[in-house]
C-alpha cells in the first residue's frame, strides 16, 4: 500500500495530469519517431468511424471486429479531433477510480485508506499507457464495475442494463454471470424475510417436539437421494431476483445485438462474435497456445485446438464463480485472471481486465498474515513482471531484429503460464473470502475496523 497522503480529489487531479502528460508525449512520438505511440487498434477504430460518417458499414474497415456502437461513439475523432477517443478512454479510467472509491467506502473503509488503494488504479502507469495509446478496455471496465456497484446498491434493473451492454461490447464479461447469480442468493433483496420466517417456523416445530419424537423415522423415510437433492438445490437456486436479473440483462443484450444485426446483418454477427470462437491468431502473443496455433495455422487441427482451448478456460471460470461468487470482486479478479491466462490470445491490454479489480482485492490480502504482502505478495508481483520481461525480450528479437525466436517465445509463454497458475493457486488458498452481503442483504462493512 502506498505511503503518501492524498485526498481523493488530489488523487483524481494527479491521475488527470498523468494521463494528459502521456497524451502529450504520445502526440510528440507519433509525430517525430518511426515507432508510433498510438496503438493500431485506435487506427482501426478511427477508420471504422470514418466509414460511418460516409454512410458505410464500419466493417468496410478490415480487422474491425467490435460493435458498431464503439465506432459510433468515436465519430468525433473525425469531426472534432483525432485524439477525442483517447480522452474518452481517459475519462473511463477516472470513472472507474470513482467507482472503486465508492465501493471501498461502502464496505467500510475510511476515505484516506481507500485513496491509497485506489491509487493502484488511478496512478498505474500500465493502465494510463494502455488507455492513452487508444485501447478501449477502460470503457468495458467501467461498464462492468458500474454494473457491480449498482447491483450492490440493489438497483438490479440498471445493473442488468449496464451488464447486458458490457457483454454486447465485448463478450468476456459473460464469465461473471454465474458469480452474479450466486451473489443474488436469498439474502439479496426482499426474499430474506421469507427465509427468516421459514427458519422460525422450523424452530417452532422443533421446540414443539415434532422433530425430536420422529427424527429417526423421518431421517430414514425422507432421506433424499443424490438426484432428489440436486433437484431441490436447483429449485432453491431459482429466485425472483435471479430470474429478474437474467431476463433483464439477457433482454437488453439481445435487444441491442438484434438492432445491430438488423442494421448491419450477418457481417456484424460474424466479425463481432463468431470470429472470436474460431479465431486462429498466429502472431506471437503472451498466450501459451500461440505456438501450437502458429505451427498448425493452415491445418484443420489448428481450428479444432482453437475451439477446444475454451473447454478448460470456461470450466475453470465457472467453478470459481460457483465457489466465490458471494464475494463478487474477489471472484471477478480470479475469474478474469484465469480467463486471460488460459485464453488462446493474450496481449497487454487484456491485463486491464483484471487490474481493474486489483484495488478491491488487495484489502483482502493486506491484513492477512497467511499472504504477507511484503513477502509473498512481492514475490507474486516480481514473478509476474519478470516472466513478462523474459517474453518481451524474445519478442523484441523476433519483431525488430528478425531473429527466429519462436521456440524461446514458447518457453517464455510457458513460464508466464506457470507463473499465473502459481499466483492463482496462492490467491485461492491464501486470500480472505469476504461475502458482500450479510444478514437480510445488508452490505458487510468488513474493513470498518481495520487500521
Amino acid at each position: 500500500m502506498l505511503s503518501f497522503d492524498l485526498s481523493f480529489r488530489q488523487l483524481i487531479c494527479a491521475s488527470i495530469v498523468l494521463h494528459a502528460t502521456l497524451l502529450a508525449y504520445g502526440h510528440w512520438q507519433d509525430t517525430h519517431l518511426v515507432v508510433k505511440y498510438t496503438d493500431i487498434d485506435y487506427v482501426v477504430f478511427s477508420d471504422a468511424s470514418r466509414y460511418l460518417t460516409q454512410g458505410l458499414s464500419p466493417y468496410t474497415r478490415t480487422t474491425y471486429r467490435y460493435t458498431p456502437l464503439l465506432a459510433q461513439m468515436l465519430t468525433p475523432n473525425i469531426y472534432l479531433h483525432e485524439s477525442f477517443g483517447k480522452w474518452v478512454f481517459t475519462g473511463a479510467n477516472l470513472l472507474i477510480g470513482i467507482l472503486i472509491q465508492k465501493i471501498l467506502r461502502l464496505r467500510g473503509m475510511s476515505e484516506s485508506r481507500a485513496v491509497k488503494f485506489n491509487a493502484i488504479w488511478l496512478l498505474n502507469p500500465i493502465v494510463a499507457n494502455i488507455s492513452t495509446r487508444g485501447n478501449a478496455e477502460s470503457v468495458i471496465g467501467a461498464m462492468v464495475l458500474g454494473s457491480f456497484y449498482l447491483i450492490m446498491k440493489k438497483r438490479t434493473g440498471w445493473g442488468a442494463f449496464l451488464y447486458g451492454l458490457s457483454v454486447h461490447f465485448k463478450t468476456y464479461p459473460i464469465v461473471y454471470s454465474v458469480a452474479l447469480l450466486v451473489l443474488m442468493d436469498r439474502q439479496y433483496g426482499d426474499s430474506q424475510d421469507n427465509v427468516t420466517a421459514a427458519v422460525q417456523d422450523e424452530k417452532s416445530q422443533e421446540s414443539s417436539g415434532y422433530y425430536s419424537s420422529n427424527r429417526s423415522e423421518l431421517t430414514k423415510s425422507v432421506r433424499p437421494n443424490v438426484a432428489t437433492k440436486a433437484l431441490r438445490d436447483l429449485i432453491d437456486f431459482v429466485t425472483w431476483r435471479r430470474v429478474q436479473f437474467g431476463l433483464l440483462s439477457g433482454g437488453w443484450f439481445f435487444l441491442i445485438t438484434g438492432l445491430m444485426y438488423y442494421i448491419y446483418g450477418y457481417e456484424f454477427l460474424f466479425e463481432t462474435y463468431l470470429y472470436h470462437i474460431t479465431r486462429k491468431d498466429h502472431r506471437h502473443n503472451f498466450s501459451f497456445w500461440f505456438y501450437n496455433i502458429y505451427l498448425t495455422f493452415t491445418s484443420p487441427t489448428g481450428t479444432l485446438v482453437g475451439v477446444l482451448t475454451f473447454v478448460p478456460q470456461l470450466a475453470l471460470v465457472f467453478a470459481i464463480g460457483c465457489c466465490f461468487g458471494k464475494d463478487i470482486f474477489f471472484c471477478a479478479f480470479l475469474q478474469t485472471f484465469a480467463f486471460v491466462a488460459w485464453n488462446k490470445v493474450c496481449t497487454a491490454q487484456y491485463f486491464m481486465w483484471y487490474i481493474v479489480f486489483l484495488p478491491l482485492l488487495i484489502p483482502n490480502l493486506a491484513g492477512n498474515p497467511r499472504m504477507g504482502l511484503k513477502s509473498k505478495g512481492r514475490n507474486m508481483l516480481l514473478g509476474w513482471v519478470v516472466s513478462q520481461g523474459l517474453w518481451l525480450s524474445q519478442a523484441y528479437k523476433l519483431e525488430f531484429l528478425g531473429l527466429n525466436t519462436f521456440w524461446n517465445l514458447f518457453l517464455a509463454s510457458g513460464l508466464m503460464y506457470a507463473t499465473n497458475v502459481w499466483i492463482l493457486v496462492e490467491l485461492i488458498s491464501g486470500a480472505d473470502y469476504e461475502p458482500i452481503f450479510g444478514e437480510r442483504g445488508v452490505i458487510r462493512r468488513v474493513w470498518a475496523t481495520q487500521a
